[in-house]
């Protein structure tokens, strides 16, 4: 190799070795180190934002002292509403106390969290930084006035992954301030009625599936609920089922942990169901990722992810284009068919009144171990990289 060319290529190598892997944090660790924001830090964790900051790979946390969070907790808030207000205190980029001071034009508008679970209207959840110079810097939600929180220190900096930053006082917002419906007060079976999906809807009240539904809101579900055209032209196969199985097949659409948008087109791998509780039975499922596009597959039939009706922690609701079924009520078709494409779906099964009678539990067994090794196989973190990039090294230094 060309003294030039074997240059260029080691200091290519170099700069990927020495590019910092994204770094894992955890906010709650983080601020416990940290007791004068031990209030701050608990409703993080009792709103369910810490593990939404947690989840994300650039952050700024504009934290709160335990004096102004007692000012913000004694007006009643319900947690739905104090989630809403910190969540405006979560930006969606990185933000270093140095940053701060460099701001193009002394200003800039940043959005928040609470912009992106779109009950911000208009601007609301977006929040200004000004430089104020003289080394003060102002915060304010962009449909106030003038900033009324400042900059008090650096508490912790992770470049470019988490920012907590030190603020004066809450950012005051009327429209995050606004009330909002505890999660178990939401009426489920209304909501998927009002969103488009009004045939299954029919089905979570007749079976009386809605109950074990609602129940866990709360704690966190994930509702994939099917269009009604899609549900009518299952209905001949739902009526051969028992009572119980069709039962068992509605909750087959309800996972009982929130999954938002983001999460599902960042995991490949098997999902439990609410069917699952309480049964012998499996009744799980495959998410599966093409790009943007995400399929639920089972042993029968493949569905798509068509849309998402609601993505807030707790809850999730996603639409899909056919109705799950699982091995466990169905019976594959007989007939051969084509090997799958990724945008293929499965063959056309035939239902069955109960468990297939092929069903075999060592099939699944194999299925989830070959899920852990895909799942293992698509991760490179930045010891194998360092160790891929110091071997090249050395073959082409052994190559001059």
């Amino acid at each position: 190799m060309q003294p030039p060319m074997a240059a260029a290529f080691l200091s290519l190598l170099l700069i990927v070795l020495l590019v910092p892997a994204t770094m894992a944090f955890n906010i709650t660790t983080i601020l416990k180190k940290h007791p004068e924001f031990s209030s701050f830090n608990k409703y993080l964790t009792d709103t369910r934002l810490a593990s939404e900051i947690n989840r994300r790979q650039t952050i700024t946390v504009l934290a709160l002292d335990n004096s102004a969070m007692s000012s913000l907790v004694s007006k009643g808030f319900t947690l739905p509403t104090l989630r809403n207000v910190l969540s405006l205190h979560v930006l969606v980029d990185y933000y270093g106390a140095k940053k701060l001071h460099q701001l193009t034009d002394g200003t800039t508008v940043t959005s928040s969290l609470f912009q992106s679970t779109g009950d911000a209207a208009g601007d609301a959840g977006y929040v200004n930084i000004t430089d104020m110079h003289a080394g003060k810097v102002g915060f304010a939600p962009a449909d106030s006035g003038e900033p009324k929180s400042f900059f008090v220190k650096a508490v912790e900096e992770m470049p470019y992954n988490i920012s907590i930053l030190h603020i004066s006082k809450v950012l005051d917002s009327e429209q995050a301030e606004a009330p909002t419906p505890e999660p178990s007060k939401l009426n489920l079976t209304s909501l998927l009625y009002d969103k488009g999906c009004k045939e299954f809807s029919r089905l979570l009240t007749s079976t009386g599936a809605d109950k074990i539904f609602q129940e866990n809101i709360e704690s966190g579900l994930t509702v994939f609920c099917v269009g009604d055209s899609a549900v009518k032209a299952f209905m001949p196969k739902f009526k051969n089922l028992t009572e119980g199985n069709q039962t068992s097949l509605i909750l087959y659409h309800g996972v009982p942990v929130y999954n938002s948008m983001g999460m599902l087109k960042s995991s490949n791998g098997i999902m439990n169901t609410l069917a699952t509780e309480g049964s012998k039975k499996k009744y799980d499922f495959t998410v599966q990722n093409h790009g943007e596009k995400v399929s639920l597959k089972t042993k029968i039939v493949t569905a798509k992810v068509t849309g998402t009706l609601v993505d807030k922690d707790p809850l999730a609701v996603f639409k899909l284009d056919k109705i799950l079924m699982p091995r466990e009520l169905f019976k594959p078709s007989a007939a051969p068919a084509p090997a799958p494409t990724p945008e293929a779906d499965a063959p056309s099964p035939d239902v069955a009144d109960g468990p297939a009678s092929d069903y075999d539990e060592d099939d699944d067994e194999v299925a989830d171990q070959t899920a852990k090794k895909k799942n293992a196989g698509g991760r490179i973190n930045g010891g194998g990289l360092f160790a891929v990039g110091l071997t090249l090294c050395y073959f082409m230094v052994a190559a001059l």
